[in-house]
């Protein structure tokens, strides 16, 4: 399954971890979005923030895709000056 879907995003151009993206990640982790076991959840919001990505797809419903730590994530990212993405399982992609 995992080689599968390494295959579907094979040749797909990746966004860089810089001290941009770090910086929110551990802003988002430090201020209650996420918990600090999900620091990796908190550097794909991280990622999606700081490149200005439109939508973030993802399968975690645990920490990423929850209303609950959505609404503090959004509130930590806009008061970083940066854009929050809208965050959405496939099923509720517009």
């Amino acid at each position: 399954m995992a080689a599968r879907r390494l295959g579907l995003i094979d040749g797909l151009p990746s966004l860089e971890l810089g001290e941009s993206v770090t910086a929110l990640a551990e802003k988002l982790v430090r201020y209650g979005g996420l918990p600090r076991k999900a620091v990796n959840d908190a550097l794909h919001v991280a990622v999606a923030s700081v490149w200005r990505v439109d939508y973030l797809i993802t399968w975690n419903c645990t920490h990423i895709a929850n209303a609950s730590t959505r609404k503090t994530m959004e509130k930590i990212v806009l008061a970083s000056d940066l854009p929050f993405p809208v965050i959405c399982t496939l099923e509720e992609l517009p």
